[in-house]
């Protein structure tokens, strides 16, 4: 709303990621445009953004996936070659560092014209409810944001634009407030879970550890396995049966929702998404997991291979 995007317009979003990316943009009339992604990160791939950039093209969505950020220093100079809006979801990458080339270092969400994040209990940074945040550096941009999220207003009865009623409660952000200055130790106890995991499973062959990419840190909103030989459901299943709860991240791929199928995408049009929605374990990580229940985990999981 605040980039004043039309109807019709076109906004690029990765093919596999939480709903959330892009109802909003079917709400406003816009076209989501589907693109895959990396098969390391899970993180959309640039090369196919260039490919999806039409006339109609206003705006690009990447996704911080699991914790760690998108290959930004590409996705920005796409944009600024086609002279694109860039709209940063961190959701599950509050803290997250990116390093560019020439050694600059900016935070998730702080590098696009627009970076947006969730306080949904369950995200690194949770409140007790429901609750988010839009960072930008544009101050024009800023105050429009205000006044589209109180009711279009800056004076109270006086509406200068159509807006929501998008306010962050004050319990929430009290909550918040606090908890924020421990942000960074939170995300140090989810690499010290990431590490523990990465140790113990690393030579089990039938699974893939995530890959870190080295230009930006991790901060494990999941740790998400990608399980071979078509034994995923099974691993699940076998881990339900010990008392280990997973998570699959996310089980139908964007473009073959039944919110959003047209003709343009069907079953095959992004391999990548769909082989992940098929193959993709989410282990629990949280801030309080102690190493004695991770190695019951892994040795749930070793055991499971070796039986």
């Amino acid at each position: 709303m605040a980039l004043d995007l039309q109807p019709g317009d076109e906004v690029i979003v990765p093919a596999y990621s939480y709903v959330a990316t892009a109802e909003v943009l079917i709400l406003l009339g816009l076209v989501p445009v589907w693109v895959d992604v990396l098969p390391t990160t899970f993180n959309i791939d640039p090369k196919e953004i260039e490919r999806s950039i039409t006339p109609r093209t206003k705006a690009i969505v990447p996704v911080h996936l699991f914790g760690q950020c998108a290959e930004m220093e590409v996705i920005l100079k796409i944009a600024k070659q086609h002279n694109l809006f860039v709209i940063e979801d961190t959701a599950q990458a509050i803290g997250s560092e990116y390093t560019f080339y020439d050694g600059k270092i900016r935070k998730a969400g702080t590098m696009g014209d627009i970076g947006c994040t969730s306080f949904f209990p369950s995200k690194n940074l949770g409140c007790f409810g429901d609750g988010g945040a839009i960072f930008t550096d544009n101050e024009f941009l800023a105050s429009k944001i205000h006044m589209i999220s109180n009711h279009g207003q800056t004076i109270k009865y006086h509406h200068d634009l159509v807006g929501v009623n998008s306010r962050l409660d004050t319990i929430q952000a009290a909550i918040l407030d606090v908890k924020l200055k421990y942000l960074d130790n939170y995300n140090k106890s989810r690499l010290d879970a990431a590490d523990f995991y990465d140790n113990a499973l690393s030579s089990v062959n039938q699974i893939q550890i995530p890959v870190r990419q080295k230009n930006t840190s991790h901060v494990f909103h999941q740790y998400t396995l990608v399980v071979n030989n078509g034994s995923r459901d099974e691993l699940k299943s076998h881990l339900e049966s010990m008392g280990i709860p997973s998570m699959i991240y996310y089980p139908i791929p964007m473009h073959l929702q039944k919110a959003f199928v047209n003709n343009h995408y069907g079953e095959g049009s992004f391999p990548i998404s769909e082989k992940l929605a098929k193959t993709v374990l989410s282990l629990p990580i949280h801030t309080e997991l102690d190493n004695t229940t991770q190695k019951f985990i892994c040795d749930t999981i070793i055991n499971f291979y070796n039986k």
